[in-house]
């Protein structure tokens, strides 16, 4: 009689657990197959999404002092909930001439290989070593290994500092990149092998296309036959560093400035910017990858990475977005892009 007692005070008790369990935000973030925000642990910011086969991938820069940023981490997932984490995938062993400061990845496939654009050193003049460089790898987690052995960009050109570069593959297979920091933004064309640049019809290497408010972070991605230019506004330690955007017929522009990306919650977080897209192929799934600084956080360099759906109106224009704890919902990648 008192063993059968203590089966139901157990029984009783492992009930009152699963409801207190059920009742708990994190259960229910959980059953509700929500990413939640921040997506993994870490100080990391300037995320560059990617979709490489039936994966989601994000490569971010590590948010600390600049003589610490010395690799890269980079994470995947099947569907947007479950992150894994792929360490060390470049570092500067691997290129010796990055010393530090190695910022704003972008990733792409070309050939078969992947290619990751990185900034090193975060050059003040023409008279320091640093840049823009290239790395490769057979796989996307890397190892990634110094392409060039020097940087693609070395050199500060229509008063564009060489950071944050953004690789776009244009509908006529033509490779670009967007770059720049210090308010002005530059777009140079890529050799096919990523090799070096190639002159516009002009003869020109370089092409300024600032628009009104940029800062830095530039961003490209077609819609509808429409091109998305989108760029970081504001101080990076600033609570107000934004996303916004424009809308052109072309590659080049002029990319005349619609609006703000993201919309500011400060009882949730601030600084919110310097963002990605990430688009899941054959559907109308976007997401826009980003960093943000937590409520109650002031230090410069703490900084997570976030996610939020991309929704458009009618017209096409993007809908601004609420940054939030939730995240985006469950998504595997039904079909691989052709």
């Amino acid at each position: 009689m008192k063993c059968l007692l203590n089966q139901i005070n157990n029984m009783k008790k492992l009930i009152v657990y699963l409801l207190i369990s059920i009742s708990m935000p994190g259960f229910a973030q959980q059953k509700a197959k929500t990413s939640g925000n921040p997506i993994f642990k870490g100080w990391y910011a300037d995320p560059e999404g990617a979709v490489f086969g039936k994966e989601y991938w994000v490569y971010p820069t590590y948010s600390d002092k600049y003589e610490n940023q010395v690799f890269m981490d980079a994470f995947s997932s099947k569907d947007l909930i479950k992150w894994e984490k792929h360490p060390s995938i470049i570092d500067t062993s691997a290129v010796k001439w990055a010393k530090k400061a190695m910022w704003a990845p972008a990733v792409v496939k070309n050939n078969d290989k992947y290619f990751l654009f990185f900034a090193a050193n975060d050059i003040q003049s023409n008279k320091e070593m640093g840049g823009i460089g290239v790395a490769v790898a057979s796989k996307p987690e890397g190892p990634f290994k110094d392409y060039l052995g020097k940087a693609l960009v070395d050199k500060i050109v229509n008063g564009a500092q060489p950071i944050d570069q953004f690789v776009f593959k244009d509908m006529d297979g033509s490779w670009y990149m967007y770059y720049g920091g210090w308010r002005h933004c530059n777009i140079v064309k890529l050799k096919d092998d990523f090799t070096g640049i190639v002159p516009f019809d002009d003869g020109n290497l370089y092409k300024e296309v600032t628009p009104q408010g940029y800062v830095e972070g530039p961003f490209m991605f077609i819609r509808n036959g429409k091109y998305y230019f989108m760029w970081s506004e504001g101080s990076w330690t600033g609570p107000n560093y934004k996303v916004a955007y424009a809308m052109a017929d072309n590659a080049f522009g002029p990319f005349n400035r619609i609006g703000e990306v993201l919309i500011q919650d400060f009882d949730i977080a601030n600084g919110a910017g310097h963002h990605s897209i990430m688009h899941a192929p054959n559907s109308e799934d976007y997401y826009i990858v980003y960093h943000r600084r937590p409520n109650g956080e002031t230090a410069g360099n703490h900084r997570e990475t976030c996610i939020e759906k991309l929704s458009f109106d009618s017209d096409g224009k993007i809908i601004p977005v609420k940054v939030s704890y939730e995240g985006v919902e469950k998504n595997k990648i039904k079909s691989v892009r052709k």
